[in-house]
């Protein structure tokens, strides 16, 4: 039997063709040059925009720039394992983190990968980083309040769960004790929460962490670490892998979230250092000019969904730091426009001692207000504008002028409001509680109190009311309503203790 051999080189071809069709065959590159956390690679003709690249010593990064003889890449982890020279796989898959109920009192990195040292965490899937904000279709309207358990932002700003509530000041305001007060005051409220810190100092997040321990809020919580000392990529993907992490909660299990981003000006600044290495353009102060997308896309996945997806949301609480007030830099204006609201903390009112230093006169909420409880739309509905009338009074007092009775009435309760509202950290009130200090603050009962003695005499009340007149404080804690006779029996209960708190204190 003879055998042709132009027809058997070819039988083995066909072969070989079938063979190369049917197994996956990782496209391989070659690292030309690598350094400050990004990487030139030469080849991967077939790689994708956004597409993980495998670069071994479980090290892994990300498609950044596609140009037309090589391709520039972000590194995720330790960027020194990467050598020029060295190979780099495309993996056909974008970047994705493990998530699930484990992480929960865990603090994870930029993957998603422990670094507590509490052990391995397991994961029950996995999601992508960046994925698509639900549509109009799929949202529904903010109706249900998320409560920080803070005076001043519950009555003037409140947030609502599925909103973007910006934190915006100058450093050491106060901003982190904001968020951190929101985290605690979830406790028991089947809301889940995801810290991430960009830039923070590792002391910083050591801190964050002791302080929710202390008050029991990491069972609810989740650490995403990206800090100052890991490299710029860490830092912008940071925010994707936390907000990732809340959307698995929110979508597949239909649960209630909370992600801070602590803060976006980092952020900003980690992607510009990403995007000049990689020789993109610069455009105004030296930013990319996609930084506007950088943050849309972000904060777009905050929702409340509808009724057909579960019914979960997602609230963001972005913090941005301002460098002496300036409010219209290009960072600040950016995500002002593209949340829900802002809450301006004054450096000036910080230093006077008003915690939280909230200024009036430009935080606003443009959602929370419909989901604002209706207890506390009874109490509150003047308060802003009283405030913004004291300031102003506050001021003509300053320069000496004689103001009419009404008018210096008006002052004086001004100055004792301004001690109503003010809050220790670390310690959110209540609805309840609430109700309790701003019906003294708004009603003629501290006017024959001393200014000075109006913060004490508030915590001894709220104490008293605990212990002597708790039905009041619990009534509005579950039915979130005040009635008119309710209204009236609380103000009795506090002119009551006013005498007991004279005999006790004087004052």
């Amino acid at each position: 039997m003879k055998f042709d051999v132009n027809e058997i080189s070819s039988l083995i071809k066909q072969e070989i063709g079938r063979y190369k069709s049917e197994i996956d065959v990782a496209t391989v590159g070659k690292v030309l040059e690598v350094g400050d956390g990004i990487a030139k690679i030469y080849g991967l003709e077939n790689a994708m925009a956004g597409e993980m690249l495998d670069f071994g010593n479980d090290v892994v990064g990300e498609v950044f720039n596609l140009e037309e003889e090589r391709v520039g890449a972000v590194i995720y982890g330790d960027y020194r394992k990467v050598k020029e020279g060295s190979q780099v796989r495309s993996t056909g898959n974008v970047l994705s983190v493990p998530v699930g109920f484990d992480m929960l009192g865990r603090v994870v990195d930029t993957l998603c990968r422990p670094i507590d040292g509490l052990g391995e965490i397991k994961a029950e899937g996995r999601r992508l980083v960046e994925s698509n904000a639900p549509t109009i279709s799929e949202r529904q309207p903010v109706r249900q309040p998320l409560e920080t358990g803070l005076k001043s932002i519950d009555a003037m700003t409140p947030i609502g769960r599925g909103q973007r509530e910006l934190i915006i000041g100058d450093r050491k305001t106060g901003k982190t004790a904001i968020a951190l007060d929101t985290i605690i005051n979830q406790k028991g409220k089947d809301v889940l929460c995801v810290y991430v810190a960009i830039g923070q100092k590792e002391s910083t997040v050591a801190e964050v962490l002791r302080t929710l321990k202390e008050h029991g809020a990491m069972e609810h919580t989740v650490i995403v670490s990206a800090c100052s000392g890991e490299s710029a990529a860490m830092q912008y993907a940071a925010p994707y892998s936390g907000t990732a992490i809340a959307e698995y909660f929110m979508y597949e299990h239909g649960k209630d979230t909370l992600c801070i981003y602590d803060d976006l000006s980092k952020h900003a600044v980690a992607y510009r250092e990403l995007s000049l290495l990689l020789r993109r353009p610069p455009g105004r102060e030296a930013y990319p000019g996609d930084i506007f997308y950088l943050h849309s896309r972000l904060l777009e996945r905050s929702s409340k969904l509808s009724d057909e997806l579960g019914g979960g949301s997602l609230t963001a609480l972005p913090i941005i730091e301002t460098l002496e007030g300036q409010v219209s830099a290009y960072i600040p204006t950016n995500i002002i426009s593209i949340t829900d609201g802002q809450v301006y903390l004054q450096k000036s009112l910080f230093l006077a001692g008003v915690r939280p230093a909230v200024d009036v006169g430009i935080s606003v909420s443009r959602v929370g207000g419909d989901a604002q409880p209706p207890a506390m739309k009874k109490v509150a509905p003047k308060l802003r504008l009283d405030l913004a009338i004291f300031r102003e009074l506050q001021d003509f007092a300053r320069l000496g002028t004689d103001l009419d009775p009404a008018a210096q009435t008006q002052l004086d309760r001004g100055y004792r409001m301004v001690e109503v509202l003010k809050q220790r950290q670390f310690a959110p009130l209540s609805v309840g509680e609430q109700i309790v200090s701003l019906l003294a603050g708004s009603s003629s009962v501290l006017d024959d109190i001393a200014v000075s003695s109006v913060s004490h005499f508030m915590e001894e009340l709220l104490l008293w009311m605990k212990l002597e007149a708790s039905e009041y404080i619990d009534q509005v804690n579950e039915t979130k309503d005040l009635t008119d006779e309710m209204k009236e029996s609380v103000i009795a209960a506090i002119e009551a203790y006013k005498m007991i708190y004279r005999f006790s204190f004087g004052g």
